[in-house]
């Protein structure tokens, strides 16, 4: 192979590469709908055209027909009248009539064709649009689930466990260290001098309490003397002891 032919060969997949990751399928294809849709305002005018000559040639049979009957008629009245030489010009162009007459019935029949034909393709491509409107739809949407795909696919790709997993394991250390901080200060605060007090104020608080009550039975007559004399020198001594 040549120098010129490698190097064409070269310039021709790298253009083609190129054009190949600049083509977006959506817009294409939005764009050929586009392109579709516009040529139907030009099919219809191309269909009106035609159904015109249709019609057209249709009034000119009319009117030939029309000119024959009554050609026909002044031939009879010349005839009559004795007029050979009138009629004889009216027979002339009796002949001509008829003879475009029936160029008239074949353009018509040709036309009556033609404008058939024209409304069918133009049909045709009416339903071909639509049908390939929806498959563009199906194919748009096709082409934005992968290009999705896609991104997610690139997503994972970047998405290094490793790296992740040391950053959880590294946050759960902090965490787990924070928490034994808290639960030795806890703990701390359980056996410190505060807490102690907090004990002994809670058991006079009873004492209080036990003294008060016996006092009541006191006055209610229900504790003899010596059994209110031996409680108080219980709670008497229990008191010092504590103290």
């Amino acid at each position: 192979m040549g120098l010129w032919a490698r190097i064409k060969r070269i310039f021709r997949a790298g253009t083609g590469s190129a054009l190949d990751r600049m083509e977006n399928p959506e817009l294409v294809l939005q764009q050929t709908i586009r392109d579709m849709r516009d040529r139907i305002p030009e099919l219809n005018n191309s269909v009106a055209q035609v159904m015109a000559t249709e019609r057209l040639l249709a009034k000119t049979q009319e009117n030939l027909e029309k000119q024959i009957v009554d050609l026909d008629s002044k031939i009879k009245a010349a005839v009559k009248s004795g007029r050979d030489d009138i009629a004889t010009a009216y027979i002339g162009q009796l002949q001509q009539a008829q003879i475009d007459l029936e160029r008239t019935k074949e353009q018509l029949a040709s036309a009556t064709v033609a404008s058939q034909q024209a409304l069918k393709a133009r049909d045709n491509y009416v339903l071909n649009m639509k049908r390939r409107t929806a498959e563009a739809m199906q194919l748009i949407s096709a082409a934005k689930q992968a290009k999705l795909q896609e991104q997610l696919a690139q997503t994972m790709q970047t998405f290094e466990i490793g790296d992740d997993a040391s950053t959880f394991d590294e946050m759960r250390e902090k965490i787990d260290r924070r928490v034994a901080a808290a639960e030795a200060k806890l703990q701390l605060g359980a056996t410190s001098v505060d807490a102690q007090m907090q004990d002994i104020e809670r058991e006079a608080m009873d004492i209080q309490l036990q003294d008060k009550l016996l006092e009541y039975k006191q006055k209610m007559g229900l504790l003899g003397e010596g059994s209110g004399s031996g409680s108080e020198k219980q709670i008497g001594s229990g008191t010092t002891e504590n103290s």
